[in-house]
């Protein structure tokens, strides 16, 4: 659910990889990628919006500012589709908590969403799980029969975090536990408690999904149909709890087969500090985030085949992702973001076919849109997350054109040609916010996050 890496990295490394990425002879036989729509899907009243999952529906989640949420980082749940648009969630915290926050993700194929929110209730351990900054209590939760019901937490302990929910009504995500560990607020701040991965079962039913050998917490980003999970373990001191913070941090990429047992899926370089499995389609491939040879985090592709294969980023760029939850489809199709620099805005890609595409250069020509993050695709290839628009950062679904009406659905023609940093195309200037930098400081969760004061 929020995206809340800055690393050093070699040039000369960041040279090498590009020079072999665009020397590998299938890049010019792999067929063009489709062009697309944009729809701007609003906001519940305030200034900006983030969307962080799509069903094959079209139905989308996310979080929104209301008339009274400001800063970029306050929200609230949403979900929408072209019919109903925009729904207001509300939060676990209801009327006694006006100023509550709250994010939805998914949704399933059944309109279920799960649901992170705040209460009421300030955190007895003065920790801030859900790093809104606010230090209440944050509970996970699904939206299911037009309600939000709040899930149980492990025993001992008083947070949870819920991110994806599968066909079945499987959700998974973390939750703490009662065991005190002092290295904790290293990784992460006011964290005072340890962390682990659990399923919630369809019937609300708590689940935990143990760490690999020696790691002592673990979080879960995605659970594919058949019930495989995947995220990340390691210690409270090298594992950062999401919406990290400080910079993610996850020392093993993991997967959980269905029957909870753990895999270590590997990493791009020996003794990475980011190992971050984000997303996994229903035919087990998984994509996330790991640390890379020239030392910044790239995009991964993981097959039990194959192993873990780095993407690279786009041509410029040192630092690429696909986010948490949903950034891979059952056609092998990956969305995600990749940044030019440490404090530079970054820039939606799609991966098919072995290439990354800025997706800003698949969008009609003149639009005024900025691509920043893509956040999640459907298995009809409509793609989620947030840009910006006359200068406010705004939720966007992106649409795949008809190939045989492109003229009438996508313009006279779309922009082919490698972008500047703040223009999409000759004549089309797109306003970006002041903070476009901070926009992209902690790019693995759902988008929001990123936009929190440094």
């Amino acid at each position: 659910m929020k995206s809340r890496l800055l690393l050093t990295t070699s040039w000369l490394g960041l040279l090498t990889l590009v020079a072999i990425w665009l020397a590998l002879p299938a890049r010019a036989q792999v067929p063009n990628p489709p062009h697309y729509t944009i729809t701007d899907l609003g906001t519940l009243g305030g200034t900006y919006s983030y969307a962080y999952g799509i069903n094959d529906a079209g139905v989308v989640s996310g979080g929104a500012a209301t008339a009274t949420q400001t800063g970029g980082v306050y929200q609230t749940a949403f979900l929408w589709d072209k019919n109903l648009h925009m729904v207001d969630l509300g939060t676990l915290g209801g009327a006694d908590c006006p100023d509550c926050n709250s994010e939805a993700g998914g949704p399933n194929d059944n309109g279920e969403s799960p649901i992170l929110s705040e209460t009421a209730e300030s955190d007895p351990n003065g920790e801030d799980f859900c790093a809104f900054g606010t230090h209440r209590q944050c509970l996970a939760a699904i939206w299911k029969n037009g309600a939000m019901t709040g899930l149980p937490t492990l025993k001992g302990g008083n947070n949870g975090q819920a991110y994806w929910t599968n066909n079945q009504g499987q959700t998974v995500g973390v939750a703490e536990n009662g065991i005190e560990d002092s290295t904790c607020s290293t990784a992460t701040p006011f964290q005072v408690l340890r962390f682990e991965s659990v399923l919630w079962q369809a019937n609300g039913e708590i689940r935990r999904l143990r760490p690999l050998k020696g790691d002592t917490v673990a979080f879960a980003f995605g659970i594919n149909d058949r019930g495989q999970t995947i995220g990340s373990s390691g210690l409270c001191s090298n594992t950062a709890l999401p919406p990290f913070v400080n910079g993610p941090q996850g020392a093993h990429a993991v997967l959980w087969e269905k029957d909870g047992s753990p895999r270590d899926l590997g990493s791009l370089v020996s003794g990475g500090t980011i190992n971050i499995a984000a997303s996994i389609n229903d035919r087990g491939v998984v994509v996330g985030g790991s640390q890379s040879s020239d030392g910044a985090p790239h995009a991964f592709l993981w097959t039990k085949d194959k192993g873990m294969q780095d993407l690279g980023t786009l041509e410029g760029d040192f630092l690429s992702v696909a986010p948490c939850c949903h950034t891979i489809n059952n056609r092998g199709q990956i969305v995600g973001l990749s940044i030019p620099g440490p404090l530079g805005s970054g820039r939606a890609f799609l991966w098919q076919n072995g290439v990354m595409t800025d997706l800003n250069t698949l969008i009609p020509k003149g639009s005024p849109w900025y691509l920043l993050q893509a956040l999640s695709i459907n298995d009809a290839g409509q793609i989620v997350g947030y840009g910006t628009i006359n200068g406010d950062v705004h939720a966007f679904i992106a649409t795949p054109c008809d190939r045989d009406h492109q003229d009438r659905e996508c313009g006279e023609n779309v922009e082919g040609d490698s972008m500047e940093m703040h223009k999409i195309n000759e004549g089309a200037s797109v306003l970006l916010p002041a903070n476009a930098g901070g926009l992209l400081q902690h790019p693995l969760r759902f988008g929001s996050q990123a936009v929190r004061p440094q």
